[in-house]
């Protein structure tokens, strides 16, 4: 059965978004997500992990100045220190929330550079959070992004990610597939998850168009369930969808895989 993870970012907005986590947990979740944590204090976020008895399942790298439209720093050749000081605290944050995973995002392909160079920057940070991570058993991960939503985003495709994986060729770096977007990219989902299922860590859902919750679009997830369970995946899947209503209302579709 699939393990289910709420996007605290995402869901559950109509409260504050410490209190987010009771929400889930009301809700039958056993996990959460959520896009970055460095807002708050470490504690807080512990303290609400354990009172709820949920699992933080992931969250994501310091991304540069998100309000000012940075969507990431690893790829980027002028911003090399600063991607790996936020290395550290990404592992700071994720040991205190006893957090396995961790989601690195590539960043914006800025005008005038060669995407070689970028490429380049990429994987050698890669390979530089990996060395950190490895001294603390967390996973890193690289997400594709469709074009559509973010524009200019490096990491577009499954096949770009599965290369640079190849490339930097690092245990503890997988892939986090996100339904969602390999949808808008390239569709074929059940064999492209089926292909990949050797390096996938962590996977995320929502349907198109709209980015709703499942049955709000194109998206067969019922059928996608029982083929991701009948491969076996045992991992968490994160509902990084906006809910097309009150979030409680719209979860009917979870309502078989959380708990009573």
């Amino acid at each position: 059965m699939p393990n289910f993870a709420a996007n605290l970012s995402m869901m559950f907005n109509e409260v504050d978004f410490l209190d987010r986590f009771a929400a889930a947990a009301r809700a039958g979740f056993k996990g959460v997500e959520f896009l970055f944590p460095y807002a708050f204090e470490k504690g807080a976020l512990a303290a609400r992990l354990q009172e709820h008895g949920l699992t933080q399942a992931l969250f994501n790298g310091p991304p540069g100045d998100w309000d000012a439209g940075n969507r990431g720093l690893a790829c980027l050749p002028d911003r090399v220190s600063e991607f790996r000081d936020g290395i550290g605290l990404a592992l700071d944050y994720a040991r205190a929330l006893d957090c396995p995973r961790v989601h690195l995002m590539a960043g914006l392909v800025p005008e005038g550079l060669a995407v070689e160079t970028l490429r380049e920057t990429y994987v050698e940070n890669l390979r530089y959070a990996a060395t950190q991570a490895a001294e603390t058993g967390i996973t890193l991960l690289i997400e594709p992004i469709n074009s559509r939503d973010m524009p200019g985003y490096f990491l577009n495709t499954i096949e770009q990610a599965l290369e640079i994986l190849d490339t930097v060729d690092a245990d503890n770096l997988r892939l986090q597939f996100d339904i969602y977007h390999r949808q808008i990219m390239g569709g074929d989902l059940a064999p492209t998850i089926e292909r990949a299922l050797p390096r996938i860590a962590h996977m995320q859902l929502a349907d198109t168009p709209g980015r709703h919750e499942p049955g709000t679009g194109e998206i067969n997830y019922p059928f996608l369930f029982e083929w991701i369970d009948r491969l076996g995946y045992d991992g968490w899947i994160g509902c990084e969808y906006v809910p097309a209503g009150r979030t409680e209302d719209g979860l009917a579709w979870a309502r078989p895989y959380l708990a009573p």
